[in-house]
């Protein structure tokens, strides 16, 4: 990894642990060691979340998910800026300029004046031991859905609609009525219980609601931050970056930009192949290989004959990937939109993740379990790492 200030490398990593340490502790003191103990102290509260699961607990709101596992702390982490949060611990502005700020950035696209919460999983993305999966991370949506024996119906909903039926106990049943689009036309299929997952936000989501009282949103206030992924195969212009290196030793795969109006881009990383074969290893720059460019607007052309010496092919993709994060950030909507009618994507306004949307998912699988059976000892329970500590 290496972070870039817009006129040369300012800092870069040795593929040497003692090397790092001694050039951290030279220039930012130990702050460095003490954001790897702040992020590992709240991510490792945020870890009772798989604890609770395992016991089949689950939460209605985002705020009570985060108050069982941080407490106040975590609810107040929603209510600063990244910034705030770490000049309030002690971390000198430099570093937070130089090396928080470039690592935020790259991860979100926004800067230290997100909420602390997010903040805090962006550089936690900085640590060693992320992973990906052998032949790239869409598989593991597939291979749940395989493993899941779902009927797959490929088609874009339109419409959901509130139905009631008496019941044989004498109540009013809820049902709900999914209308969809596929490759043969307009169809429509009556469900127990659905679940949302997709953000009901503009430019996300056209699904509409009739029938509920009192009636349901189909965009909630809020708004998501555009990305732009530029990949590029080509050779990288490295002078660009450092005038004095020989391409042909430059092995730097991760290019973190700090926040300059004049570069225009976040990232920089050179892709290895989605199948690892063995002996495998990164080539130099000097090297052909496939680059991804993170902005918020799309790259021009200048800054592609600036980034590159030559380009076989370019390839963009435009997309609304998270959140727009701010501090106080609002209050996320609830899981539950109706009785039985759930919402998964409340999660992202507290992180976007692959692991949160997972983790809300299996929440909601429990919730809509325990109010399904009417069991509601364990939905919403407050003090539930000292009871499982004293259970255990």
């Amino acid at each position: 990894m290496a972070i870039f200030d817009g006129k040369g490398l300012m800092f870069e990593e040795s593929d040497w642990f003692i090397v790092n340490f001694l050039r951290m502790l030279w220039n930012y003191g130990f702050n460095s060691i003490r954001m790897h103990m702040w992020v590992e102290g709240i991510l490792d509260k945020f870890m009772r979340i798989y604890q609770y699961q395992q016991f089949g607990y689950s939460f209605s709101s985002v705020e009570g998910l985060l108050h069982a596992t941080g407490g106040d702390e975590f609810l107040a982490l929603l209510n600063q800026t990244l910034e705030e949060a770490m000049l309030a611990q002690g971390f000198s502005q430099a570093f937070i300029n130089e090396i928080a700020t470039p690592i935020s950035r790259a991860s979100y696209l926004q800067s230290v004046r997100l909420h602390a919460f997010v903040g805090s999983v962006a550089l936690s993305c900085a640590d060693s031991g992320l992973w990906a999966v052998d032949g790239g991370n869409k598989r593991v949506c597939s291979g749940l859905l395989y493993h899941s024996k779902a009927e797959l119906i490929p088609a874009r909903v339109t419409n959901i609609a509130i139905k009631t039926r008496p019941s044989k106990s004498g109540n009013i049943a809820h049902l709900y009525e999914v209308n969809y689009v596929g490759d043969s036309g307009p169809a429509h299929s009556l469900y127990d219980i659905v679940v949302l997952a997709t953000p009901l936000h503009q430019g996300l989501s056209d699904i509409s609601f009739s029938g509920f009282s009192p009636s349901l949103p189909s965009h909630f206030p809020g708004a998501y931050h555009q990305i732009v992924t530029t990949l590029v195969l080509g050779r990288l212009n490295v002078s660009f970056l450092d005038a004095r290196r020989d391409p042909s030793q430059f092995f730097v795969s991760d290019i973190l930009m700090m926040e300059n109006e004049n570069l225009g881009i976040a990232s920089l990383n050179s892709l290895d192949p989605v199948h690892i074969t063995p002996g495998y290893s990164r080539p130099p720059a000097s090297q052909t290989a496939v680059w991804k460019i993170y902005s918020t607007e799309p790259v021009t052309e200048e800054q592609l004959r600036m980034l590159f010496v030559s380009r076989e092919r370019v390839v963009v993709k435009s997309w609304l990937a998270c959140p727009s994060y701010r501090a106080p950030e609002r209050q996320a909507p609830s899981f539950i939109l109706h009785h039985n009618l759930y919402y998964l994507s409340p999660i992202e306004w507290a992180a976007s993740s692959m692991e949160m949307s997972a983790l809300s998912a299996r929440n909601i699988a429990l919730l809509a379990s325990h109010r399904w059976h009417g069991d509601a000892s364990k939905v919403d329970q407050e003090d539930l790492h000292a009871r499982l500590r004293g259970e255990l």
